[in-house]
């Protein structure tokens, strides 16, 4: 079943290449309408889903990535028209120069083909993952969790329809529809058809697909996010970014699990810190210089600086200076974002350089590594790898370049 729906959809992959950008906007605009129009049976569908899930004892971050509700569809209606109105980059050409031969080259830049994208939970990514893939003249082959089963059908056959009313291939949009997990097994051996996969879920899923799949992966691991507040730093917004990094939506990916805190500034920060997190039910884990000032942290393990709780709960440590925190960003960071405060600009230039991750800030929340957010309208996920994309993978980066050439009779002597 598996191989015929990539078929399909491959061959939906080569007509999307050749789409044009007033169809693609027509269908982008037509599922933002739809979602609208069909939101009742789509709240419908995730109450199933919702049901299934606590029967089933899902809790925590995963069951608040399950839902669907007014503000979601709001901002996947808001994506889907940002997407739309974005410049066109299929068949744009740069870097053209003309060589001593006369022959004029440049690149190209292309669809990658047929997007394989294995993801858990959030049915959201579903309409952001395949509204990025049209807009980039792809197709996709989506396998969603078993969890999300009756809400990615029903946010698919919705996509499939909108890709109809703009005369373009609906099985450029395909679901398999099995929770069965041998169907991921299958798509990752499908190399002659599913160009790139993307998976997207926890760890067991990530190296599921790392070990088994035989076309290039971009994967996003886990979100072990620091925020380095500096002794140069001002400590009222310092405080409002932990805050909005920690407390907004602490389960997923992009929000603050660990504070690293200048020692000449801890004395004054750390206080401040325990009252606003503890208000907002947040659970503190220090080190030995951390509790000295805040008794009532519970004591830090080794183990809590590589976690990603996608809780309430937050890791604190007090370092000497800035090339303390780089070193516990270094060997402790999983590469997703990375955030100093600080209003000294030698140091924020150097966190920028020296810091490996897909998004370094200085002065703002982490929670702002989001496609949305950095303008992309939307993204299929953040790639903590670097080839061939590094940070959210928006519609460049669901295409790629090919080397063209201008030439008038030129031939190799």
């Amino acid at each position: 079943m598996v191989r015929e729906l990539a078929a399909r959809a491959k061959q939906a992959a080569e007509r999307m290449a050749a789409a044009g950008g007033r169809e693609k906007k027509r269908a982008l605009l037509a599922a933002a309408e739809l979602l609208e129009a069909e939101k009742d049976a789509l709240f419908e569908a995730n109450a199933e889903d919702l049901k299934a899930a606590r029967e089933a004892g899902i809790t925590g971050a995963k069951y608040d990535r399950l839902r669907l509700d007014e503000k979601t569809l709001r901002t996947l209606q808001a994506g889907l028209r940002q997407l739309a109105e974005m410049p066109e980059v299929v068949g744009e050409i740069s870097e053209m120069r003309t060589l001593e031969n006369g022959l004029k080259v440049g690149r190209m830049r292309v669809p990658l083909g047929l997007v394989g994208f294995v993801y858990e939970s959030r049915p959201g990514a579903t309409v952001e993952a395949a509204g990025i893939v049209v807009k980039a003249g792809n197709a996709i082959l989506l396998r969603g969790g078993s969890e999300a089963i009756r809400s990615n059908t029903a946010l698919v056959a919705l996509l499939r329809r909108a890709l109809g009313e703009a005369g373009l291939p609906e099985d450029a949009i395909t679901l398999v529809p099995t929770p069965d997990r041998e169907a991921v097994l299958e798509m990752l051996r499908l190399s002659e058809y599913i160009d790139v996969l993307i998976p997207r879920g926890g760890d067991a899923l990530i190296r599921l697909v790392t070990e088994n799949a035989r076309m290039p992966v971009l994967y996003h691991a886990k979100g072990v996010n620091h925020l380095f507040v500096d002794e140069e730093a001002d400590l009222e917004m310092a405080l409002k970014l932990a805050v909005n990094g920690k407390v907004q939506r602490p389960g997923v990916c992009n929000a603050l699990e660990t504070l690293l805190v200048h020692e000449k500034v801890a004395g004054a920060f750390l206080p401040e810190l325990a009252k606003a997190m503890f208000a907002h039910g947040v659970e503190l884990r220090g080190d030995e210089r951390s509790r000295a000032i805040v008794p009532e942290m519970k004591p830090a393990t080794e183990e809590d600086w590589a976690a990603e709780y996608l809780d309430l709960i937050l890791a604190v440590r007090v370092v000497p200076d800035l090339d303390a925190a780089l070193a516990h960003i270094a060997q402790y960071g999983s590469h997703h974002t990375e955030v100093i405060a600080t209003e000294n600009y030698a140091k924020a230039l150097r966190f920028l350089r020296e810091v490996d991750a897909s998004l370094v800030l200085v002065n703002a929340s982490p929670r702002l590594n989001d496609g949305f957010q950095l303008g992309l309208g939307a993204e299929i996920g953040i790639s903590t790898t670097k080839l061939h994309a590094y940070g959210p993978m928006g519609v460049r980066e669901l295409t790629t370049s090919k080397w063209v050439g201008l030439g008038s009779g030129q031939l190799r002597e």
